[in-house]
């Protein structure tokens, strides 16, 4: 198996990778210089580090950079980048002291770049507003999956990386233009661009300094969630809590529609079966959640703007808190804890299962059904009017399955370092499905820093196999991988 690999590719990747990483972390240098912050001299020795390690890496593969990426080299080019951008990562909180414990710094990296928003700081507004925008940046970076970023540049030398794309799964759902992949890819990136540039303004507009807003604005759009407050959203006016609903819910949409629509392709976008799920699931919840805490607040509006947003921020993995929902009664709980579980939809920065996997596993049980009752009928499952093949089928119920499998075996590993079983099982769902808070311990009003340094490596594990929809990762432990 190692003579079908070819490791120039691999190291020329993770080397190109890390000087593109080295270059957005030099965008946290003049917020600390704007700011007069002591943290020149790191932040400076954090790029060089970074950059130093990517040309060294450059130099080591002694690639011209013309090669074919096989399908087994992306695989395993995307698991180490995903280990290796986070871990270079670390590097601004450590060389600043902002962060104690290596196990500390690599979790908040890792929460960073995968866009899960789970956090350790216990007061993040005490942490200069340079590694604060550094912490921002690495949503941004993540949002779109970091190795699109990487594949689009290498393009530009004439470096064929596109399975790369391919295995990282961040462009599931885009296979209808897949012939013009790359293309796509460059439009995909712009859209995404002028999202977070049209919501900045917005804040902007409405009260929030340029800092803030491009912080936000990088956490929104990238589903991420990271604040530069500790409250959160919380403090915040009802106008910027209804422009971050809005931003959460397109950013929560498949990407791909947002490139229909600007070429003017409306059918593409009005007759998507995941897109009218995923818009019916919020307000159906949103409405549910409204009346159920509307007692509690003395203006209708204000339940069913904390509802919106809270319902909006889960759903789509984003994690912003404007309200704390433990406060809620049961019933909004447990919505919350459903949607949870479903997540956004394919080719969007969100997080969970995903919209559309539940859409093809409830017509295949209906199937199921009616087969029972008329055996002899021949029907088949189509999917925004596509005939889908048993292959089709068989991986999004394999996805669903060991999904919920790693749940499972996730919440008791995490109960056997002293965890309570509520705290346990949320910690375990917001980092797979890259959330952010949870309940009990790790609420919206709490952080991870009391959990066990096993329990932090084991949930940043849990965010890169989230991230990346948990095949790429299985296949590499997978003995047939190595033994093909």
């Amino acid at each position: 198996m190692l003579k079908l690999i070819n490791f120039r590719n691999i190291i020329y990747t993770l080397g190109f990778g890390l000087i593109i990483e080295s270059i957005f972390m030099v965008f946290m240098i003049p917020f600390g210089l704007y700011y007069n912050e002591n943290t020149l001299i790191a932040e400076i020795a954090s790029v060089l580090i970074t950059l130093g390690a990517g040309l060294f890496l450059l130099l080591l593969s002694h690639n011209k950079g013309h090669s074919y990426y096989n399908l087994r080299e992306s695989f395993i080019t995307i698991g180490l980048i995903w280990i290796l951008i986070p871990l270079l990562g670390v590097l601004p909180y450590l060389l600043t002291h902002q962060i104690s414990g290596f196990e500390n710094a690599f979790f908040e990296s890792v929460s960073g770049f995968t866009t899960t928003g789970s956090s350790i700081l216990t007061d993040i507004e005490s942490l200069p507003k340079s590694i604060l925008f550094w912490r921002a940046t690495t949503h941004w970076m993540g949002g779109m999956g970091i190795i699109i970023i990487v594949v689009i540049i290498m393009r530009e030398m004439r470096i064929n990386g596109t399975h790369l794309m391919t295995a990282e799964g961040s462009l599931l759902g885009i296979e209808k233009i897949k012939p013009r992949i790359i293309d796509v890819a460059k439009r995909l990136y712009l859209i995404y661009f002028i999202l977070t540039f049209t919501e900045m303004l917005l804040l902007m507009f409405g009260g929030m300094t340029f800092y803030d807003a491009i912080c936000h604005s990088f956490a929104t759009i990238a589903t991420g969630g990271f604040s530069t407050h500790n409250s959160s959203i919380i403090e915040m006016s009802p106008y910027i809590q209804y422009v971050i609903i809005a931003f959460m819910v397109m950013s929560g949409i498949n990407f791909t529609l947002h490139y229909f629509f600007l070429t003017g392709k409306l059918r593409n976008v009005l007759h998507d079966e995941e897109l009218r799920v995923f818009l019916v699931i919020i307000v159906v919840a949103v409405l549910l959640v409204t009346f159920n805490i509307a007692p509690l607040f003395s203006h209708f509006e204000n339940a069913f703007r904390q509802a919106a947003f809270q319902v909006t921020s889960i759903i789509t993995a984003t994690g912003f808190a404007s309200y704390n929902y433990e406060l809620w009664p049961n019933m909004s709980h447990m919505i919350i804890w459903v949607l949870m579980f479903i997540g956004a939809c394919v080719g969007s920065t969100g997080g969970g299962v995903k919209v559309a996997r539940y859409i093809i596993a409830f017509k295949t049980a209906k199937l199921r059904f009616t087969h029972i009752l008329s055996p002899n009928s021949v029907k088949t499952i189509r999917y925004n009017k596509i005939k889908l093949t048993s292959r089709n089928i068989q991986s999004v119920s394999a996805f669903i399955t060991i999904y919920f499998f790693m749940f499972i075996v996730g919440t008791l590993v995490i109960c056997s370092t002293g965890t309570d079983l509520h705290t346990a099982a949320s910690s375990v769902i917001t980092t797979l499905g890259g959330i952010g808070p949870g309940f009990g311990k790790i609420g919206p009003i709490n952080n991870f820093a009391g959990m066990t340094v096993f329990a932090k490596y084991y949930l940043s594990f849990n965010m890169i196999i989230g991230r990346l929809e948990i095949f790429p990762i299985l296949v590499l432990l997978h003995p047939a991988f190595r033994k093909a």
